[in-house]
Parts: C-alpha cells; sequence; structure tokens
C-alpha cells in the first residue's frame, strides 16, 4: 500500500518537491519541474487541499487515478480538484523531468467572480486517463499564463497582485476549455462509438421491464460501461448528440413512460413506481418538465 501525502497548503509544495526557492505566495503558486530537487523512491498516493494543474513532457513518470494508469505523452495536462488523489509511481529520473505545474488554493479566488465559474470547468471532473493532450501551439499559450503567473509572484505584491494573478488564472482555465472542445472534435470517430455504446445500454436497461427490477440507470452506471469518468461522459455526449449523460437516461424514460401510458390501463403512480420512483410527483414534474404536459393530460390528449 503507497505511502499518503496530504498538501494542506501550496506553501507544503515547496517541501513535496524539495525545491530551493522560498514561499512566494501562501494561495498559489508555479512550479518548473526541471527545478525539482531528488526523486520518488517508492508509489505516493497523494492529496490536496487545492486546485492542481500539471503539465509533462516526461514519459517515465506514470500517475494512477483510482484503477486507470496514465503515461504522459508528448505533452499531457491533467486538472485536479481539492480532494482528489493522485498516485505517484517511483522515480529515479526525476532531475530529467521536463513540465511544471500550477497550483492555486480556492481561498485565492473565493471572493472573486471565478469562484462562482469554476463549477463550469468540468474537466476538474475527469479522470486523469482522460487528459488534455496538447499541441505545441496550444502548450505554448498555456506556458504563457503560466510564465505570466510566475513572473507576477515574482514582483513586490501591490493592490494589483491578486486579481492579475486570479484573471490569469480564469485566461487559463478558458483556454483548457477551448482545448478541450478540440480534443472532442478530433476524437469523433472514437466518440461515435462510445455514444452508440451509451445507447445500447440504454435500449438494454429498457427492456423486459429492467427498470422496475434493477431500478434507474445513474450517470455514473452508464459511465462505468464505457470506461469514461461521469464528467467526461456527459461533456462527450453533449458535443456528440446535444444531450448530456442524464438527458439521455431521462429521454428513455420519458419514452418508456409514454408507450406505458398509451398501451395500458395503469394508473400513474402504478407507472411511476415501475419506472424506478420512489414518489409519483417526482415522476409527474420530470414528465412535466420534459414533455409540457402532465402525464394524464398526455394520456387523455392521445
Amino acid at each position: 500500500m503507497s505511502e499518503l501525502i496530504h498538501l494542506r497548503t501550496v506553501s507544503d509544495i515547496v517541501k513535496f518537491f524539495k525545491l530551493d526557492d522560498p514561499v512566494r505566495h501562501p494561495l498559489v503558486d508555479v512550479v518548473d519541474f526541471a527545478r525539482v530537487m531528488g526523486h520518488i523512491t517508492e508509489p505516493l498516493t497523494v492529496q490536496s487541499d487545492f486546485y492542481a494543474i500539471i503539465f509533462k513532457h516526461y514519459r517515465n513518470n506514470h500517475f494512477r487515478y483510482g484503477r486507470k494508469l496514465v503515461d504522459f505523452q508528448d505533452g499531457s495536462l491533467i486538472c485536479l480538484a481539492p480532494g482528489q488523489s493522485l498516485q505517484m509511481d517511483s522515480d529515479t529520473e526525476a532531475p530529467a523531468n521536463k513540465g511544471w505545474g500550477l497550483f492555486f488554493h480556492p481561498d485565492l479566488i473565493r471572493a472573486s467572480s471565478l469562484h462562482a465559474k469554476m463549477k463550469g470547468y468540468t474537466f476538474f471532473s475527469y479522470e486523469i486517463s482522460e487528459a488534455l493532450h496538447l499541441s505545441e501551439k496550444e502548450e505554448q499559450a498555456l506556458l504563457d499564463c503560466a510564465s505570466k503567473i510566475d513572473h507576477e509572484l515574482g514582483q513586490n505584491i501591490d493592490e494589483h497582485s491578486q486579481a492579475i494573478i486570479i484573471s490569469t488564472i480564469e485566461l487559463f482555465l478558458n483556454y483548457c476549455s477551448r482545448f478541450y472542445g478540440r480534443q472532442f472534435i478530433t476524437r469523433q470517430n472514437s466518440n461515435h462509438h462510445v455514444a452508440a455504446q451509451v445507447e445500447k445500454v440504454l435500449n438494454s436497461c429498457f427492456e423486459n421491464n429492467g427498470i422496475a427490477e434493477k431500478g434507474l440507470p445513474t450517470v455514473k452506471f452508464l459511465a462505468d460501461q464505457v470506461n469514461l469518468s461521469p464528467g467526461y461522459l456527459s461533456d462527450l455526449l453533449k458535443r456528440e448528440t446535444g444531450r448530456n449523460a442524464q438527458d439521455h437516461i431521462h429521454f428513455y424514460l420519458i419514452e418508456e413512460a409514454k408507450n406505458i401510458l398509451l398501451g395500458t390501463n395503469k394508473s400513474v403512480g402504478e407507472i411511476a413506481y415501475s419506472l424506478g420512483f420512489e414518489y409519483p410527483q417526482y415522476f409527474n414534474k420530470l414528465f412535466k418538465q420534459k414533455t409540457g404536459h402532465t402525464p394524464n393530460e398526455f394520456r387523455n390528449l392521445n
């Protein structure tokens, strides 16, 4: 079992990477991995209370998130939210590392407009195996942002420092959103395959009264079936079909409900229970939200 290292503050990064530099800011830092001293001799599990964005060129250093393994190749970026764990294999060639990391604590942005926008950056919920693979131009755009933050940290702090750093972090994250959008487009063939798999799984779930026996499928269930994280699957489906994973589940649910409403004399309550709803009023609310009519109105109209 690997040792657990819990990094509570951004300042802990300096100790973890054995950097010779003094702590420049307690809530944000940029680390050049070429300056990392020493190496990891035993597997570690690292968990932090801050956001960590890591870019590496180094091929021989492996990371795991959950049970999945990823090997950084030709420049990949991973984004970790506070509380997520990263498993690191031993790395006996750490001085040859190439890459950098941007680390910032939620307290840095808590009073800013960026704090409210963080949920929109869904790539923080992706699995590490769904890392962002960057072109040279994309890598340079992100490096320019990281360098501006690094430069600002090297200056005397004034009343403008925090606003400049936060706005540059937001620019960095907006670039990540753009580049993930490009990655979804360039992987359309594999994305089509995933979307088809999801349709097949949902068809299977709703066949032969399967919902009554096993309950409604969840987004996590669908994601597990196609070996993706829930967040990545939802964003992929949204790009491919215009509907996220939850919307797909609701679409199949409503279609099944329509079939039962028009093909049987079951009461709305019976239909709700057969479709996995504990309370019929939740079924009524969802049905009206998706169709514009209550179940009874739909039955009477048709």
